[in-house]
């Protein structure tokens, strides 16, 4: 039988907006707090942001090169992007009717977004004055004409168009204004009322233009192309062709316009002659521009009653001692589940690593690093102690370029020997490799694995695992992977740990033949977040054919289509949108030796072949019965999780009285046994007498 059919795979790209309307379905969840629906706004906002500068984009060049983008369900470009159109234009009013309703629950929480001429009198005064004295120097008035050419709007960049008049009888003129991402989006007047700002600048349109009369005007956004292509055979200098790309991201074609739904249509005319944009990439919004925005209200301090409430992150046994970590790991294999533990031992790794005059090299791989790096600051005072610092900084990591540019420099001039990625590929493994030197004189490696980035603030949201070991056969191949980086070795071999491209993906093929093999004795769980590669579905829809039990955990883009009778019958595929972003890649094959595997890597093309990840065996047998736990723990979840059926679409799980939400019951009994200064292995008895009690089956 062929598992290749057009029929049997769900679109890519229709399968991440469906994920991004579940995200869009959590500002109705009535658990969250109201204010937390509306996080859940802004990060549909940010989301869809990213999809059209990367995958529309992608999509529209295409469609102008008449290329075919390969997409296993048969979709053209053109088909692909009249999806994508119809989709977006469709959820809009749900998205509309949601910040409507989230508007009025906040109102009731002290929280009034109000427009200018909702304001009263003493509250327009100081709108008026705020206005004069932070806005009126900044922001500057443009005539468009003739003798004034329309000017260049950087990517995402929010502005106001506006129909002037001098006198009655004279030509329309046009004027743009430009609202600088310095500025706030919702200017707070005083403790109750946050003004959109275009609102308090239009007020003061006369003040811009003087001796015009405003006719009308409307608000509007630009999203251009944003993905960089770095030729890096041909760059003599990849900083200096990284930061010439940065550039060129503000100059990308646009390739979607935001406007107010109320604009006249001599203003959309305009802005579609002098913009160049198709009126098919045109999106009308009744919602203010820029939902991302929404986070200046989330952040507020004031309001965090408003949020869900979370425990610290804590440190468990072993690691809320002052024992070394080093000391610590040296013992017994040790394991972090973040966000509910704390990423503290992580930066303590490196930075007692860093003051030890014993240990002679720090190697780590540093994909999204943050802003404010303590591990960045230990790798720089190790360097500049004369230890060997081998940091491989992926300058390609979207979006975070720039603040990786900033630290690869701050290495480089402390001593350190900074690796800029592979020709080719991205570095997206994580981790880190610290090599001592013990009294007798041997060698000890101790070796940090983790499917999240090393980055403090991501750790407090994304859902990761953070792997300890000082096993000397992780560390030998710790060495072989930073020698295959480093130097020239092409086709390097890992014996334990497994590397993309050159190993991953057959492994998981090998893995899921065995369970094959087994027939109804077979059983695979996989957690990941996207599954688009086409082998591997083909794959696991044979293993389904032969009466293998499959259950998936695939948080955002799935083009496998489970329960289609003859094909994937055994299939199971939920997804999980919570409190918190489930970023693990965890993998249980029950015939394997060991049967737990965690990993950087996505189960698509792009993390298989086209990026170096690691793949984690998990030999501690205290550590992988954890991760089998956290497994069968999403699996039973009810309340949080989604089912995907043989139509392609996600459906919620009945409730009863055994539901739970996964994510809490995690940080309930992390905090639980903090309280009790239970060392970490409780932490799996605790999760496997929760699960009992709640009937899951094992």
């Amino acid at each position: 039988m062929g598992y290749t059919q057009a029929n049997h795979f769900i679109n890519r790209e229709l399968s991440w907006l469906r994920f991004n309307t579940r995200v869009l379905e959590e500002a109705s969840n009535p658990r969250n707090p109201p204010l937390e629906q509306l996080k859940y706004i802004a990060i549909y906002g940010t989301n869809l942001d990213e999809f059209y500068m990367i995958r529309v984009a992608g999509l529209k060049k295409m469609e102008k090169a008449r290329v075919s983008p390969g997409s296993p369900d048969g979709l053209s470009a053109y088909e692909q992007l009249t999806m994508i159109r119809d989709y977006v234009s469709r959820e809009l009013p749900e998205l509309e009717k949601r910040v409507v309703e989230i508007y009025a629950a906040i109102e009731k929480s002290g929280i009034h977004i109000r427009r200018y001429d909702e304001l009263n009198p003493q509250q327009k005064r100081k709108a008026n004055a705020y206005f004069a004295s932070h806005l009126y120097p900044v922001i500057i008035p443009i005539a468009v004409d003739a003798t004034h050419p329309f000017p260049h709007l950087n990517n995402l960049s929010f502005a106001m168009v506006v129909k002037l008049k001098e006198a009655e009888g004279d030509p329309l003129r046009y004027g743009l204004i430009r609202l600088p991402r310095v500025l706030p989006r919702f200017v707070e007047i005083d403790h109750s009322a946050f003004v959109p700002i275009e609102s308090i600048v239009y007020h003061h349109i006369r003040d811009m233009f003087p001796g015009f009369k405003p006719i009308s005007h409307a608000p509007f956004r630009v999203t251009r192309n944003a993905d960089i292509s770095i030729e890096e055979e041909e760059a003599d200098d990849f900083l200096d062709e990284l930061e010439e790309g940065l550039r060129l991201r503000q100059k990308g074609e646009i390739v979607r316009l935001e406007i107010a739904s109320n604009v006249d249509k001599d203003i959309l005319d305009f802005l579609i002659a002098h913009l160049k944009v198709s009126p098919n990439d045109v999106y009308m919004r009744s919602t203010p521009l820029n939902l991302g925005a929404y986070w200046q209200l989330i952040g507020n301090k004031r309001f965090t009653n408003l949020l869900l409430k979370s425990p610290p992150p804590r440190a468990l046994v072993p690691f809320d001692t002052k024992e070394p970590i080093a000391s610590a790991i040296e013992k017994q294999d040790a394991a972090i589940l973040l966000p509910y533990e704390s990423f503290n031992p992580v930066e303590r790794f490196i930075a007692e690593a860093a003051g030890d005059p014993n240990v002679l090299s720090i190697r780590m791989t540093l994909y999204r690093v943050g802003s404010n790096s303590p591990i960045v600051r230990a790798l720089i005072e190790a360097a500049e102690a004369g230890k060997m610092v081998t940091a491989v900084v992926e300058l390609k990591a979207r979006f975070d370029e720039e603040n990786n540019l900033k630290w690869a420099r701050a290495l480089e001039n402390a001593g350190a020997h900074v690796i800029y990625g592979v020709v080719g590929l991205k570095i997206h493994a994580k981790i880190a490799h610290i090599i001592r030197r013990e009294p007798n004189g041997e060698l000890k490696h101790f070796v940090h694995l983790s499917t999240g980035n090393y980055n403090s603030g991501t750790a407090r949201i994304y859902g990761d695992v953070s792997f300890f070991t000082a096993r000397q056969n992780i560390g030998e191949d710790a060495v072989r992977f930073f020698h295959h980086i480093t130097g020239f070795a092409k086709s390097t071999a890992l014996n334990n740990l497994a590397m993309a491209p050159t190993q991953i993906k057959n492994r998981l093929l090998e893995f899921i033949a065995a369970e094959t093999r087994k027939k109804h004795e077979g059983e695979i769980i996989a957690k990941v977040n996207s599954l688009v590669d086409k082998d591997l579905i083909a794959a696991l829809y044979r293993a389904s054919h032969a009466g293998v039990k499959v259950s998936l955990i695939v948080r955002g883009i799935c083009c496998l289509l489970p329960q289609v009778k003859g094909v994937s019958e055994t299939i199971r595929v939920i997804s999980l949108v919570g409190k918190y972003l489930e970023h693990s890649r965890i993998l249980y094959f029950k015939h394997a030796d060991p049967q737990i595997f965690f990993s950087s890597a996505d189960w698509m093309p792009r993390n298989l072949t086209r990026r170096i990840e690691l793949l984690t065996p998990v030999y501690d047998g205290e550590i992988a019965r954890l991760f089998y736990l956290i497994l069968r723990a999403q699996l039973g979840d009810t309340k949080q999780a989604k089912e995907l059926g043989a139509n392609g679409i996600y459906r919620p799980l009945e409730q009863n009285e055994n539901s739970y939400d996964s994510q809490l019951v995690i940080e309930e009994i992390v905090d639980r046994l903090h309280k009790k200064g239970e060392p970490h292995p409780r932490l799996a008895r605790e999760l496997e007498d929760f699960l009992k009690r709640s009937n899951v089956n094992f």
